[in-house]
């Protein structure tokens, strides 16, 4: 029979691994995720898991594990990255580098984005060897480098290079399983879907000249009402499944008015008099609409020239069933007449389904660890190595299970100054993502 975990035993090693892993230096660029790669490796071997280490390029560092099952279903696939994003260390109150507690906290860049969530993933996976859990499926556990920047130093580069050493079924990644409050109740958000990226810049021309002599066809004041309408206008509605389901779910704790946003025809008054928390309000409008924010201007090479052209970068967002093509036909009305469009990256929206056994298994243990909580789907704004996996045919979900507290904003502390994760919501998480994976792995 497998054993059980001592849970505070466990709680006190994923604190450790999370603190060693901030102190590791791993800012992208340069990246240097091979420290990281190398101190999970040591970790494993001594558990006498013998990981594959992979270096994509000099100090791209990339390990992979797996623990063998009966071979019943597919693999199970955990991964996550460890690099981070780059630091102003005179804004924070605390070494950002240092993995210091304080007040509940754990301090450092990476603690949500995410250091912790990989900590975690470790953690989880020796538990299951260390108590002889008979698994039907593989579980492979992947700590890789690059996600702050495109992936392709990381499960991108695995994926081209070595993708049978992270074939999966499903997976398990980034951003969900936490709640948000509303009128005092946890509601969970499972990550079930994240939009598309468009990064593209918009072109305006017009006629150069002496700025003491100005005209009508001015490139800068043409770009200037482009950007404007954008800002101004936004772009249409459209109800995908996640966001249909996310909409239902929040109604139970919100109000019945909630479901008036998937009503296109009411949703921009519904959404202000439903939501009245602003950074709630600001998601949920990403979830129903294509976005398009402008990021950067550029224009004149003299303060009394009037120049030729000027650009402005534009950070789009599509939802799941959208190409670029039709995202590119949705902004050309807005932005208006005479403006070029130049795509300079692009990547695919996803959508994973509903109806899966592994998604009712995260449904079924955050509910048996909080009750009296909602459990919704939800889509992610931004973008995650899940689309890296997707071409190997990988279903990914978003679960890193935590628990806040009321007034803590997980959202605010991602890539922000004084990044931080609650000891208590770390404590709370691991025996929730270890069922999970044990029952449904089973």
């Amino acid at each position: 029979m497998p054993s059980l975990p001592n849970w505070p035993a466990a709680t006190d090693e994923l604190i450790r691994h999370l603190q060693a892993l901030i102190r590791l230096d791993t800012t992208n660029p340069p990246g240097n995720e091979i420290v990281a790669a190398e101190y999970i490796a040591g970790v494993l071997r001594a558990e006498r898991i013998e990981p594959v280490v992979l270096e994509s390029a000099p100090g791209r560092g990339n390990v992979v594990a797996r623990l063998k099952g009966r071979g019943d279903a597919p693999p199970l696939l955990l991964f996550g990255h460890t690099d981070v994003v780059g630091v102003e260390p005179q804004f924070w109150t605390y070494p950002p580098f240092g993995g210091e507690i304080h007040g509940g906290y754990l301090y450092g860049r990476g603690a949500v984005d995410m250091k912790g969530t990989v900590a975690m993933q470790l953690v989880t996976f020796l538990l299951l060897k260390r108590c002889g859990e008979s698994l039907a499926r593989d579980v492979i556990f992947a700590a890789t480098a690059d996600e702050e920047h495109l992936g392709s130093y990381g499960i991108a580069w695995i994926a081209r290079h070595h993708p049978d050493l992270i074939r999966a079924e499903y997976g398990l990644s980034e951003i969900g399983g936490y709640p948000v409050y509303v009128k005092g109740r946890r509601v969970f958000l499972l990550q079930a879907a994240e939009k598309g990226t468009v990064w593209l810049k918009a072109r305006a021309k017009g006629k150069p000249g002496h700025a003491s002599m100005p005209h009508d066809d001015n490139a800068v004041a043409h770009l200037s009402r482009a950007v404007e309408r954008i800002a101004r206008r936004g772009l249409p509605f459209h109800l995908t499944a996640a966001a249909s389901g996310f909409l239902d779910g929040f109604a139970e704790v919100a109000g019945p008015g909630v479901r008036l946003l998937k009503n296109p025809f009411l949703e921009r008054l519904a959404l202000r008099r439903a939501i009245p928390d602003e950074s709630q309000r600001i998601a949920v409008y990403a979830t129903l609409h294509n976005t398009a924010t402008p990021t950067g201007l550029q224009a004149g090479i003299k303060h009394n020239v009037i120049p030729s052209q000027a650009e402005a970068l534009i950070d789009g967002r599509t939802l799941p069933g959208f190409t670029t093509g039709m995202f590119l036909e949705e902004l050309r009305p807005v932005l208006g007449k005479g403006i070029e469009i130049e795509v300079l990256q692009e990547s695919p929206p996803l959508e994973a389904r509903l109806d899966t056994p592994l998604y009712a298994a995260m449904v079924a243990g955050l509910r048996r660890h909080a009750p009296d909580a909602v459990v919704v789907p939800y889509m992610m704004s931004g973008a995650t190595d899940a689309k890296c996996v997707a071409p190997l045919g990988i279903q990914t979900y978003g679960f890193s299970p935590l628990d806040l507290r009321p007034g803590d904003d997980i959202r605010s502390w991602f890539h922000s100054h004084d990044e931080r994760v609650p000891l208590e919501g770390l404590a709370w998480g691991l025996p929730v993502f270890y069922e999970v994976v044990r029952d449904f792995c089973r």
